[in-house]
């Protein structure tokens, strides 16, 4: 495996780990993310299990990603299903602007937006090293 390819699956694995640590929040605090994202919903269960499962989704794509980077199997799956997930949840946000709270609404974009295209620019480095993009 060239250098490059080392580096490029390190950065894989490091974007798998913070999604996993996302996830792991939203797992611990489901409403605390649900808020962030929505603002306040009533009643808080409701909440809970729309943060859990955010968090379960980004523990299983980050665990994959992790693993997969690490064990030398191809990782560009679960970059495009992360890159999917990520695009889904700015496309959702911008559905619901005017009723998402104004600052939040912005922050949670920006967020979704750029982890879509971490994970579409990792997916080409990806490509273009392991001699599938060239």
């Amino acid at each position: 495996m060239s250098e490059s390819t080392i580096t490029v699956r390190r950065l894989t694995a490091l974007s798998g780990a913070l999604r996993v640590g996302v996830g792991l929040f939203a797992l611990a605090k489901p409403n605390t993310l649900v808020t962030l994202w929505v603002g306040r919903v009533r009643p808080q269960k409701s909440s809970a299990v729309l943060g859990r499962a955010l968090g379960a989704r980004d523990v299983a794509i980050g665990a994959g990603t992790v693993t997969s980077a690490f064990s030398d199997q191809p990782v560009t799956g679960w970059l495009v299903a992360g890159g999917t997930a990520d695009a889904v949840d700015a496309l959702a946000t911008v559905g619901s602007w005017r009723r998402l709270p104004r600052v939040r609404r912005g922050l949670v974009l920006a967020a979704a937006g750029g982890s879509t295209a971490a994970a579409a620019a990792l997916a080409a480095l990806v490509a273009w090293t392991e001699g599938t993009g060239r």
